[in-house]
């Protein structure tokens, strides 16, 4: 604020003169001791009471809460925290399930007391074995050791987007690969914990000390949303639960990201999840405030990361210059227990007029339940593996006593020694008070294992298997000489559930694949981290929207079997019409399916062929090595040499004993077939006086019309010279003939 006033010299004698008289003194007290007065040339002065202030605008990125009033932030505080844990409570009923089965995982063994001290205390491995089969098919479908990224060009296909296909394709898994170490890991401990709760998260964002995206794997009890939801990308309100140790959080307010403020320490609060996964593993965190049992000692304080929609005194969404009201995605995070908020991002794209909230987290389900998380195998199959174990104890405690019987024995029986289990071989002194031992001691009838609860354990194991889609299909199982169609029928039946389960899992990685894109764009380097051949090395040019980044897991063939067959049923198909075939495209997929490295050089591209001579092309025919003929060559030339090759007396004497003999006939023909056309094509041209458009060019209906008049005209005009031609060799030859 600024005031600009100049005082006459008759005010300012008068003025004088008053404070002469005045013998009180007069305390002056100062607004704003930070103030600045600057004389001006008129005698005037400008009086700046904030010369801190900047009109400067925001930046976009900014921490909002710099900017909003003390008061403002705590009553926001609160009712985010007010809200946070009114979500959680929606999902009370989920997250008991899910704690009360972790149980049967059978991480810890049990030391029972009943029905006595040392009865077994076994877990039935059958949800073990689901989550381990389901974490191992998964990993391996979903990221190759190739990486988990491929691309699909948008639009019409041209040389220079496959180029720029290829470039992202390869630095994107090069940055999940070999920059994003941790994508790997975070990915597996995902797949482990997704049959188990249902729901799994990936969070996408990019980490400014260490230069890089990261995917980070948030476990389902750490993403708080309202259970009635529906979808993650529709949902007004979500809570990521984050521990950061005290110095983790300064690091942070040192670096601008949160607000510079104190946090009282306290006690770290765990939920109940945790407290669980502790239990399980062992894996005891301290409560403590001193942090003795936290990483380096430091206090841990629980931050929610929330995304909301706030409408925010002077950061108003605005049209036509007037506030509209409504509310606009930010991301908050507030201190759980303290209810301070540290900071307000902006929640959308710098340029996105609509200000559509930008998407950070990937839902993951193993199958969708009745509200916002998904059903695991606890909620399914947790109460038969509760009566497996159940059943497997009384199994073996059976037989525990069927093997070491207790019995009745007379009060004045003694055994010499102590009452341990007598060893084999070993014969101890007994003191029996009269008549023999038999008629002084007796065993009590325990019976051997149940055979009936042992069929019923199978029965509710097989059960089990059968839900959690982990039975084996066994080869001996199908008929060797079955057609492959039979064959892969039954292998889609038995992976029905499979393949439902990986298309999810497909969906969620292509999403969480697009925002990483969305990253790069943001914040990745402006050029390639390697050098390039000669091409474009420009990142940001690249990752435009003609080129799709898509998972490399095929949705439709849960498992490498089941792509085998289906690659063996399109040969067994080709073989019958191989006109209709692209064969060396399908013989490469069906090597890469395979697993074969180089597949390039086993089953050459058509774009990777080089113009050769016609002895190389006739030594590569030879060679059973793959030849293709080029617009612009000496067709004539090509064919007479290839011609004459065939027409050889060493050639067709080796021919005749040769079990390669069909093969190479075919592919000269088919070379020379290839030449002719060119030929052909070539004199059509000339015919016309014009090149014909590019082969394979689209051409509009009224030019395709056009040109299919002049080039049958053409045609007749050439065929017409061709066989006058062939009557003039016909009537030289008939003259020279004595």
């Amino acid at each position: 604020m600024a005031v600009d006033k100049a005082l006459t010299g008759l005010e300012m004698s008068d003025m004088q003169d008053r404070m002469k008289d005045n013998s009180e003194e007069i305390e002056i007290s100062i607004e704003n001791p930070d103030s600045v007065a600057i004389e001006t040339e008129d005698g005037g002065m400008l009086i700046d009471f904030d010369p801190n202030s900047s009109d400067e605008e925001i930046e976009f990125g900014a921490n909002l809460a710099e900017y909003i009033e003390e008061d403002v932030l705590s009553s926001l505080g609160s009712e985010l925290v007010s809200a946070y844990q009114n979500d959680k409570s929606s999902r009370g009923a989920w997250e008991k399930s899910y704690i009360n089965g972790l149980e049967q995982l059978g991480l810890k063994t049990e030391d029972r007391s009943t029905p006595w001290p040392g009865a077994c205390g076994v877990h039935h491995p059958m949800l073990s074995e689901a989550v381990v089969r389901f974490q191992s098919q998964a990993i391996t479908e979903i990221f190759p050791a190739s990486g988990p990224a491929k691309t699909k060009i948008v639009g019409k296909i041209t040389p220079e987007k496959e180029k720029q296909a290829s470039r992202v394709q390869d630095y994107m898994n090069y940055l999940l690969t070999d920059r994003m170490t941790e994508y790997r890991s975070e990915m597996e401990r995902l797949l482990f914990s997704l049959p188990l709760a249902g729901s799994a998260f990936k969070k996408i964002y990019y980490d400014q000390s260490m230069k890089r995206p990261c995917a980070m794997f948030v476990p389902s009890e750490d993403m708080v949303v309202f259970n009635g939801a529906t979808d993650i990308t529709s949902v007004t309100r979500l809570t990521h639960i984050m521990r950061k140790s005290k110095n983790e959080i300064r690091k942070l307010q040192v670096n601008g990201f949160y607000r510079d403020i104190d946090l009282p320490s306290y006690d770290l609060d765990l939920d109940e999840v945790k407290e669980k996964y502790g239990d399980l593993t062992g894996d005891k965190i301290s409560r403590s405030s001193s942090g003795s049992g936290y990483l380096t000692g430091d206090s841990v304080h629980t931050l929610l990361e929330m995304h909301v929609e706030l409408d925010l005194d002077d950061f108003e969404d605005e049209k036509d210059g007037e506030a509209t009201g409504i509310a606009l995605p930010y991301v908050v995070t507030v201190d759980r227990e303290s209810s301070e908020i540290l900071s307000i991002k902006r929640n959308w794209f710098e340029d996105d007029e609509e200000h559509m909230r930008r998407d950070h987290f990937v839902h993951y389900e193993y199958l969708p339940g009745l509200g916002f998380y998904g059903l695991g195998l606890i909620h399914l199959i947790g109460g038969l593996v509760k009566s497996a174990t159940s059943l497997l104890r009384q199994l073996v405690d059976a037989g525990t006593l069927a093997n070491l019987p207790g019995g009745l024995k007379t009060r004045g029986m003694r055994v010499k020694g102590d009452d341990t289990p007598i060893m084999p071989g070993e014969f101890r002194d007994v003191d029996v008070p009269g008549g023999s031992i038999r008629e002084n001691i007796t065993f009590l009838p325990h019976k051997e294992p149940s055979p009936t609860l042992f069929q019923l354990l199978g029965n509710i194991v097989e059960e089990g298997r059968r839900f959690a889609a982990i039975t084996d299909v066994k080869a001996s199982d199908m008929n060797s000489q079955a057609p492959v169609g039979t064959t892969l029928a039954i292998l889609e039946k038995n992976m029905k559930v499979m393949s439902a389960i990986q298309s999810r899992l497909h969906t969620a990685i292509k999403k969480e694949l697009a925002i990483l894109v969305n990253v790069i764009k943001d914040f990745g380097p402006p050029e390639y981290p390697y050098e390039l051949d000669g091409e474009e090395n420009n990142i940001e040019k690249d990752f435009d929207q003609r080129v799709d980044v898509i998972p490399v897991s095929n949705p439709n063939a849960a498992t490498m079997g089941q792509r085998i067959m289906q690659y063996q049923s399109a040969l067994q198909l080709s073989a019958q019409a191989p006109q209709l075939y692209d064969l060396p495209t399908l013989h490469r997929q069906m090597l890469e399916v395979l697993g074969i490295t180089d597949v390039d050089q086993i089953v050459p591209a058509q774009d990777n062929f080089k113009p050769k001579d016609p002895v190389s092309e006739n030594m590569d025919i030879l060679n059973s090595k793959p030849v293709k003929a080029f617009e612009y060559q000496d067709h004539d030339a090509h064919i007479k040499t290839h011609m004459s090759m065939m027409e050889d007396p060493e050639m067709q004497q080796m021919m005749q004993t040769s079990t390669m003999a069909q093969s190479i006939q075919g592919a000269f023909e088919a070379h020379i077939t290839e030449h002719l056309a060119f030929k052909y094509r070539k004199e059509i041209e000339k015919e016309l006086g014009i090149e014909l458009p590019e082969i394979g060019m689209e051409l509009p209906e009224e030019v395709e019309s056009r040109l299919s008049t002049l080039i049958s005209e053409a045609a007749e005009q050439l065929l017409g010279k061709q066989k006058e031609e062939q009557q003039q060799e016909q009537n030289e030859a008939a003259a020279q003939d004595p």
